[in-house]
């Protein structure tokens, strides 16, 4: 089966302030690079950079530095293969 429709990015938001080392990207294989991006929850574009990791085994990315969300916000995974 073909999906009509898959989104190449990932999208985390958090209702609580969080303090975020690692999180999971479904699908993606170790050793993908991943960029990291933050998001205007209004109008859902991508902001700047945050930083970049490696996805390591089961698509587990460890940060360098953990980052620091707040209530409401969120932030944009983006795979390398998938970078603009």
């Amino acid at each position: 089966m073909i999906p009509l429709h898959r989104d190449r990015h990932f999208t985390f938001r958090f209702g609580d302030d969080r303090i975020i080392p690692r999180f999971h990207l479904d699908g993606v294989a170790a050793g993908v690079r991943v960029s990291v991006f933050r998001f205007d929850p209004s109008t859902e574009t991508r902001r700047g950079l945050l930083t970049t990791a490696t996805a390591g085994e089961g698509g587990w990315v460890d940060l360098p530095v953990p980052l620091v969300v707040r209530a409401g916000e969120g932030f944009v995974a983006v795979p390398e293969e998938d970078n603009p």
